[in-house]
Formats: C-alpha cells, structure tokens, sequence
C-alpha cells in the first residue's frame, strides 16, 4: 500500500484500526496471524483489522517507524494509540484492539538511552572483569543480567515470555475472613 494513500484511508475511516505489519518470510508473523485474524472477527464492525506487507511498503513501514516485525498498531480518530513489537500472546493483541476501541493511550515505557548506555557500559565492565577474573562464573552471570537489562525492553523473546511468566507467577492475595 503507497503510503499517501494509507494516510488518507486511515483519516477518513470512521471506525478506529489495528494495523499489523508482517511479512511472508517473517516466522514469528505467520506465529501471531492466527490471533489476529481471530480478534478481528470479534471486533468486527467495530475496529478494523487491516494487514500491511513489509516488503511491499517499505515507504509507509518506514513512515510508520517500524523497525522490525511483526509490528501491530492501533489507531483511533487517525491518531496511534498503541503498538506492540514482536510475537505476544493473544491477551496482548486483544489489548491493542481494546485501546483502538476506547483510544487509552497504552505506550510502553523503554529506557532513556542515558539508563540504557549506562547498563551496557557497567555490564561490559562486569564481563571484562568476571574473565579476568579467572573466570568467575558468579561475575559473568551477573554481568549477563545487567547486559539483558540493558536490552530487555527491545527482546521479542522476552516481550512474548514476559506475560505468561507473570501470570504464572502472580499469586492472589488471601482475604481475610471477619
């Protein structure tokens, strides 16, 4: 799709869009299809579900500021209100089609590059430091997880492992019986 005529179908659709570039070649793609496909035929006729080709539109990709796929976005009145990168779980993808419906802005917090650089420069330390070292296996792990914190926010791994780890792990709290 040419990306002036994206812009345009996009301001003059009356329902808000969720928008999901992929590409063919693209595993984890192909992976989250299935969930997509299925979302849109629950908000049908409410919210748009619309599919852009990668490699067809590099301009419009481009314009967009996607740099790498899948990436899914969700608009309202033409405007983004959320965007998700990489493979997630249908929970996540429901979210987007739930933020394009009500229009709550739900972008997600990254680092400042100052946090960022910050991390990779202690963690290089850590690393350089942990082989010297002997090496020292403590130290190299640690320097690894200062490093991946580093990273974490931008991991489609983590991004896709992250919610279910949390649901796994999420305990509900005792009420007290008076």
């Amino acid at each position: 799709m040419e990306k002036e005529a994206f812009f345009e179908k996009l301001h003059q659709n009356p329902r808000p869009v969720v928008v999901d570039i992929w590409a063919p070649w693209c595993m984890p793609c192909r992976a989250i299809a299935p969930s997509l496909e299925s979302l849109g035929g629950q908000f049908d006729g409410r919210v748009d579900y619309w599919k852009v080709n990668a490699d067809e539109s590099l301009d419009l990709v481009q314009s967009l500021g996607v740099r790498s796929i899948p990436t899914v976005i969700a608009f309202r009145g033409g405007q983004e209100v959320a965007r998700r990168i990489g493979a997630q779980p249908k929970i996540a993808l429901g979210e987007l089609f739930e933020a394009a419906l009500t229009g709550a802005v739900q972008f997600e917090p990254g680092l400042a590059p100052l946090q960022r650089m910050l991390r990779l420069i202690a963690g290089a330390g850590l690393l350089i430091l942990g082989w010297q070292a002997g090496p020292s296996i403590i130290l190299l792990a640690v320097s690894g997880v200062v490093l991946f914190s580093a990273v974490y926010d931008r991991c489609p791994v983590w991004r896709a492992l992250s919610p279910r780890l949390a649901r796994l792990f999420h305990r509900p709290q005792a009420t007290q019986v008076k």
